[in-house]
């Protein structure tokens, strides 16, 4: 299985200055649900400064690129082999000539913390791993700790459901695990370090599903999605969630904030919650984090609802995040920074906050409506209200369509929209028309700062 995990299109090493070189092992990584292709990725845990040698095994360059853009990684070439010195950890991308589907991920961390002590922590060391009953899942147990040492390999996925005080934590991978990471009517969870690579081709394998639970931390999380509907996070009925420091790249959104209790495309399709109570979604924070999505939104609050229980998403926070690439062709659910109010749902006090987009191959960059989508919804939502776009930058590359921002009626307006300090194309924006945003009805309150 390890083997058959390899890719060859790049030779990758690094050493200590002056020390020995160790080769790492490239593994494939599959991108882009519009049509699947074979990508790379390495991962390394270092301190100090760190040399690292990068061969291209098949076909001559004329150009590499970083992203996200890093000031810090200065490439030097010499024949086929680009070389860099890092002194920091950091995630990032290089592109031989543009080429965006065949590209190199590079995992440059610092050492995870070690092994915790005590009779509640299972232990997965170097090697391949499979759950003890022959089946795909592992089922962690209230107060465990599940810690994956560098090199270890997990056929199979975490179900949290139920549980709390749980933590997993390490520098493993969870490989082809399906929907990696379920927690369902759980407390006080932690996600730390892994690295998720999910080829699965079933619909809905995301990395997380987040229901129904309260106090979640996930902290340093890499991933990777190639099938349908594969989002990043899906959090729906869930308070007190915290995601920092994620790197993900996805076939499908990155990070999805929902008010809905049975989510259509979810692992399950009944109702886990711990009570009969209709769960808001509240104080949700991502933050320092990189998103690359081959397909779907980077950001996005509200679409899925429940009717006959109407609830409200509120102070969901985006703080400090990289949008490298956002490709999305279906025009009433495109955006980089997206929010739909539908199935009676109210969304209200949200904020985009340095937030800076690379590439637009196709979308829109900010896409703000209260409305119904009778594909979707079976009512109209209840509105949105108070939303901060603040210290956002765009490239202008790529072919954006215009950002809309509109309501459907009275009842489901769009209240409150403040854009503060947007720049497109190192232009600052300072009315809809410099923006390429539409004002449709039912929009009250929406400014532009000067």
């Amino acid at each position: 299985m390890v083997y058959a995990a390899h890719n060859d299109t790049y030779t990758v090493r690094v050493r200590t200055p002056g020390g020995e070189w160790q080769d790492l092992y490239e593994y494939n990584i599959r991108v882009d649900w519009d049509e699947p292709q074979d990508a790379s990725m390495v991962y390394f845990d270092f301190t100090g400064t760190v040399e690292v040698e990068v061969q291209k095994n098949n076909g001559r360059f004329q150009t590499v690129d970083v992203l996200p853009r890093a000031p810090g990684v200065k490439l030097t070439t010499k024949g086929k082999i680009i070389s860099f010195t890092l002194d920091r950890p950091q995630r990032f991308s290089l592109q031989f000539d543009d080429d965006r589907l065949h590209n190199l991920h590079i995992l440059a961390g610092a050492p995870p913390p070690p092994k915790p002590a005590g009779e509640n922590v299972s232990y997965y060391g170097p090697g391949v791993h499979a759950p003890d009953d022959g089946g795909k899942i592992f089922r962690p147990r209230s107060g465990e700790t599940i810690y994956l040492e560098g090199g270890a390999i997990l056929n199979g996925n975490f179900d949290l459901r139920g549980v709390q005080d749980v933590r997993i934590m390490g520098r493993g991978l969870i490989y082809n695990s399906g929907r990696a990471i379920e927690i369902d009517g759980s407390q006080n969870i932690t996600i730390e370090d892994v690295i998720v690579v999910n080829d699965d081709k079933e619909a809905a394998a995301r990395i997380s599903n987040i229901r129904h639970s309260v106090n979640v931390k996930v902290n340093g999380l890499t991933g990777f999605t190639s099938g349908k509907w594969s989002d990043g996070f899906g959090i729906s009925t869930s308070q007190h969630v915290a995601v920092d420091r994620a790197y993900l790249r996805t076939s499908d959104d990155a990070v999805v904030v929902y008010a809905v209790n049975d989510c259509p495309i979810c692992a399950t399709k009944t109702d886990t919650a711990p009570s009969s109570e209709s769960f808001d979604t509240y104080d949700i924070k991502v933050t320092n984090s990189t998103f690359w999505n081959d397909v779907a939104h980077a950001m996005y609050v509200g679409h899925f609802g429940d009717n006959a229980n109407p609830r409200t998403i509120h102070n969901v926070t985006f703080d400090n995040i990289d949008v490298l690439n956002l490709d999305e062709d279906d025009g009433p659910w495109e955006g980089a920074m997206a929010i739909f109010s539908g199935d009676s749902t109210l969304i209200r006090d949200i904020s985009f906050s340095n937030i800076r987009v690379e590439r637009i191959e196709e979308g829109k960059l900010i896409h703000i409506v209260a409305g119904n989508s009778p594909r979707y919804n079976k009512a109209p939502g209840r509105g949105v209200e108070n939303v901060t776009l603040r210290n956002i930058t765009f490239t202008g590359e790529g072919m954006p369509s215009a950002s809309i921002i509109s309501g459907l009626s009275v009842d489901t307006a769009v209240k409150g929209v403040r854009i503060e300090n947007l720049t497109i194309g190192g232009r600052k924006v300072r009315n809809p028309t410099d923006g390429d945003i539409k004002i449709g009805p039912h929009v009250e309150g929406f400014e532009i700062s000067k």
